[in-house]
């Protein structure tokens, strides 16, 4: 069994292997995560904002030593607001987004991350571009004032964008040109390879980024047997599961331009969600450290 004094990353990068214990279908609370962590070898962990706001003091601090003792940090945190949808539902989550915010904060916890539905039926790539910019500039406030970083992910896979009548942001380029148009410091990218790959994308394309511009990082691989433009994004691989995807390439671009990110994987894999929880854990990490051995 790996502990957190060995780390998976080696050493020679300044990237984190980040343990998200939904994105492999274990449920645990915080402090199960936590001690997950630690016993499976990662490096990070998935930092609740929801946890954190209703933890006592002392409740946090327990976890923070014991984070600190196992030599964990924290990775990103989900976002608490569903921006995607009603205006209602927005200005809800607004509302109790600082709350969210302070405690991440307070709990030394800075990166906040979320997806990008690539695709509408009622917005047009204009009027879903406006809407985004809007919306995603008022959280993005809300962060930087609890300071925290926010970071973007683009869905790229065409059976994605192509599934309803208007699609949306769905590239690297695009991505960048909504952030652009925010226009606040603390946006940047969720970077997952599986998103680079079926947006066919290359190194080329990862080596116009500073390392500022990565908040996160995902790390995936492809089924294979399926052309790129057939592959469905809840059908991915852990990473190195099949060599579709050009993890090394992925990883070692990242690494070159000093990318400090957290890096999980999020398969959406129905075989891996069907293990016993520790076996899911084995084999996350087992992937983690056999993909982070890429880097030279």
């Amino acid at each position: 069994m790996a502990s957190a004094a060995v780390l998976l990353a080696a050493g020679h990068t300044r990237m984190k292997i980040q343990l998200d214990c939904g994105a492999i279908g274990v449920k645990a609370t915080q402090p199960e995560a936590v001690f997950y962590a630690a016993r499976y070898g990662f490096e990070a962990v998935t930092a609740d904002s929801g946890w954190l706001a209703s933890a006592s003091a002392a409740e946090r601090d327990a976890l923070l030593a014991r984070m600190k003792e196992t030599n964990l940090v924290w990775g990103h945190s989900g976002l608490p607001v569903e921006f995607r949808r009603s205006e209602e539902e927005f200005q809800k989550g607004l509302r109790e987004l600082p709350a969210r915010a302070r405690a991440l904060q307070a709990a030394g916890a800075s990166r906040v991350t979320t997806w990008l539905n690539p695709a509408s039926d009622e917005l047009t790539y204009l009027e879903n571009f406006r809407l985004h910019v809007r919306r995603l500039r008022e959280i993005a406030s809300i962060l930087a004032n609890h300071g925290c970083r926010f970071g973007l992910e683009y869905v790229g896979p065409k059976t994605s964008w192509s599934a309803r009548r208007f699609p949306f942001v769905h590239t690297l380029r695009e991505a960048r040109e909504l952030i652009a148009e925010i226009g606040r410091p603390n946006v940047g990218l969720v970077l997952d390879s599986w998103h680079w790959y079926t947006a066919g994308e290359t190194v080329e394309d990862l080596k116009g980024l500073r390392a500022e511009d990565v908040v996160a990082v995902d790390l995936n691989d492809a089924p294979a047997g399926r052309a790129r433009d057939e592959q469905k994004d809840l059908e991915r691989e852990l990473p190195l599961a099949t060599g579709v995807i050009a993890l090394a390439d992925f990883l070692n671009t990242l690494n070159a331009l000093g990318c400090d990110a957290p890096v999980r994987c999020e398969p959406f894999n129905a075989a891996l969600r069907a293990l016993p929880a520790e076996q899911a854990l084995a084999a996350a990490a087992a992937a983690m450290r056999k993909a982070f051995a890429l880097i030279r």
